[in-house]
């Protein structure tokens, strides 16, 4: 009777613990992590008899956890990959959203400002309408500087989710190291009874880990795990947790890098963070924000520098010079601000660097690594999007040099560079921020042309002269006024162009208009002044359009049809030109001229580049986070037919186990009415 008794008692004993597992299962079936439990019966050692081998019961041998290690890790990684596209893509999304909005974007302002300039060439002594031009290129600077406002606080929000995502890593790696010493203390582990609930929660860190940052998982003695980044820089190891973190860049202080802290060292580790939100924020501040920065600001670098040109060219209201109509692109401040020393850079860091743009339409967009090398002065370019070497040399002794790349000049002024030392040069990426307007009141606006040409009133041939085009007024390579625009409100001097025949060939001559001597000054004077070929079936330019030739003065006349001997014209300041507007014209014209890329491109498309890089990069995003999205619910669907719940299986389970919890107790029983039996058959 005791051995049914007994058999009956492990019966009920062990469904009862398959019972309390099925229930635990069906009330953790939304919990996150959570793996299925399955109890693992076994017969108990049987009883030998002559009559052969009598069953004693059943025993529980193990809780199995129903978990594929495979599973688990594939949907690790593809909650990393997941994490990374699904950040990249928000991140870029708002970006996209900002350049391409009609209120938002650059578009419609800098067709505005080029409108009102073209309504303002109709009626160039308008006050109202150079009042509209004003107005119209203050938006244009409002929208720079609030698109690059934008782009800063982005870059802050995409800074303190960095810190925060630091922060959340601290705090999993903290909990995985503590779960693995808990694991590996666990009573039981040494006879394969694991902790199972200990192991979900392990897990579930593990994988709330990786979408943080791409990890990589290996098991240790004691059922513990390593954890560590991809490239194997350890995050944890045993009970032993690394800290995550945060600094300024040592390279460009406005970003942050991150760091690894472990045995009281502390290492730079940002080229190795990559996969998941963290990964997400690096690859969209390299390849969204930083492109959108320098874009942004070439597109005002060549505005700046073509407007303020032209406008320099022409000719006020109250008849002197145009001034800079926007900021000057090459003002000292801006020529150093765009150069900045690494942090770790060697003492006495006293190195003076500049910037400066010497052609707009050349002028890309981008970031460079300014690297020395051997004694310090051996020198290496590094294009940063790429890692390639553009430049490289040696600088002289004393330093004083240029370093050329096409639009850009690097100025090496003075100070000492040590191995290891280096630079930051970004030509375009304050630009935007910095652009102003500098023309405070109508009458400024340059809108006339500066000097006017007639032909004399005995003229006999038929030619005329055109108006003109203005090439400069300032010398370009000393940037100081020409010498025949220095005096105010005149052409110093006026000039009188005289035509004559020798040899059935006719020569025209330029003297000045008031005294007769030969302009430019010819030294010794001679008498008649040098003469000129005039070829009328080749060119009809009458000046050199090359500054470093005597017979250039800053302007250009052509004449058309065929003067005579002893025609003239006369070339003079246009005072009182106050309906003029040439220059008007020649600065509406600027809005769809080609001045960017080699001249491939105008403002407004060089601004629609912008805005269709940051388009296309948005739509391959999404296109990234459907697919990532698609797989990490493939591989948890496939986890969960392995470790999920569920619930018909487990009601089912739950009848099943009654019904042999019940039979086990009626075993029981029987072996009680038997025992009652026995005991009446000796009364």
């Amino acid at each position: 009777m005791a051995g049914l008794i007994n058999i009956g008692l492990t019966g009920i004993l062990g469904h009862q613990a398959a019972l309390n597992t099925t229930g635990n299962n069906i009330t953790n079936a939304n919990t996150p992590g959570y793996s299925r439990q399955e109890v693992q019966f076994e017969t108990q050692a049987a009883q030998r008899t002559g009559a052969g081998s009598v069953g004693t019961g059943v025993n529980v041998t193990n809780i199995r956890r129903m978990a594929n290690e495979f599973l688990t890790q594939q949907v690790r990684e593809d909650t990393t990959l997941f994490g990374e596209q699904e950040t990249l893509n928000s991140e870029l999304s708002r970006l996209d959203n900002l350049l391409g909005g009609e209120s938002t974007g650059l578009s419609n302002a800098l067709n505005n400002f080029f409108a009102s300039l073209q309504n303002a060439a109709e009626d160039p002594a308008s006050l109202p309408q150079r009042q509209l031009v004003l107005s119209e290129a203050q938006q244009v600077v409002n929208r720079f500087e609030a698109l690059n406002q934008e782009f800063i606080q982005q870059r802050e929000s995409v800074k303190t989710q960095m810190q925060q995502g630091a922060k959340d890593a601290n705090t999993l790696l903290k909990s995985i190291a503590e779960l693995n010493n808990a694991i590996s203390e666990s009573p039981g582990l040494a006879q394969g009874r694991e902790p199972n609930e200990l192991l979900d929660k392990r897990d579930e860190k593990l994988r709330e880990l990786s979408e943080l940052v791409n990890i990589r998982v290996t098991q240790a003695e004691g059922s513990q795990v390593n954890v560590s980044l991809r490239n194997g820089q350890s995050l944890v190891v045993g009970d032993r947790a690394a800290q995550l973190g945060t600094r300024d860049n040592s390279a460009d202080p406005t970003t942050l890098e991150f760091t690894l802290t472990t045995g009281g060292r502390t290492l730079n580790v940002d080229d190795q963070i990559n996969g998941g939100k963290l990964g997400g924020l690096r690859r969209f501040e390299s390849e969204g924000l930083r492109p959108a920065f320098d874009e942004l600001g070439r597109v005002a670098i060549a505005l700046s520098d073509t407007v303020n040109h032209q406008h320099e060219i022409g000719m006020d209201l109250e008849g002197d010079l145009g001034g800079l109509f926007f900021s000057d692109i090459n003002s000292k401040a801006a020529q150093q601000g765009r150069v900045i020393a690494n942090a770790n850079n060697g003492a006495p860091r006293n190195a003076q660097l500049a910037v400066e743009i010497v052609d707009s339409s050349e002028l890309p967009a981008g970031s460079w690594s300014l690297e020395f090398g051997g004694d310090g002065r051996n020198f290496e370019l590094v294009d940063r999007a790429t890692g390639e070497v553009v430049n490289q040399g040696r600088l002289p002794d004393p330093v004083q040099s240029e370093i050329s790349m096409p639009g850009f000049n690097i100025r090496v002024e003075d100070g000492t560079f040590n191995a290891g030392d280096k630079f930051l040069i970004q030509p375009t990426r304050q630009a935007a921020a910095n652009i102003d307007l500098k023309v405070d009141r109508e009458e400024d606006l340059a809108f006339a042309s500066p000097v006017r040409a007639e032909g004399a009133d005995g003229n006999i041939g038929d030619a005329t002269i055109n108006q003109g085009k203005m090439l400069n007024v300032r010398d370009p390579f000393t940037n100081s006024l020409l010498s025949n625009f220095r005096q105010d409100g005149q052409l110093d001097p006026p000039l009188n162009i005289e035509f004559s025949e020798d040899s059935g060939q006719l020569f025209y001559t330029i003297t000045d208009a008031k005294t007769g001597d030969p302009f430019p000054p010819v030294d010794p004077p001679t008498d008649p002044p040098p003469e000129y070929l005039f070829d009328p079936s080749a060119s009809k330019k009458l000046f050199s359009e090359d500054p470093r030739e005597e017979n250039y003065f800053g302007f250009q006349f052509e004449i058309s049809g065929n003067p005579r001997p002893g025609d003239s014209f006369n070339i003079n300041y246009n005072t009182n030109g106050v309906s003029d507007n040439r220059n008007a014209e020649f600065l509406a014209a600027l809005g769809t001229k080609n001045t960017l890329n080699s001249g491939s491109q105008s403002f407004a498309e060089g601004y629609a580049g912008l805005v269709e890089d940051i388009g296309v990069k948005t739509r391959q995003s999404q296109l990234d986070k459907d697919a990532g999205q698609t797989l990490l619910e493939q591989s948890s669907n496939q986890r969960e037919s392995v470790s999920g719940v569920n619930l018909d299986e487990e009601a089912g389970r739950l009848i099943q186990y009654q019904a042999a919890y019940n039979a086990s107790a009626q075993v029981m029983s029987v072996a009680q009415d038997l025992f009652n039996t026995l005991l009446q058959s000796f009364r």
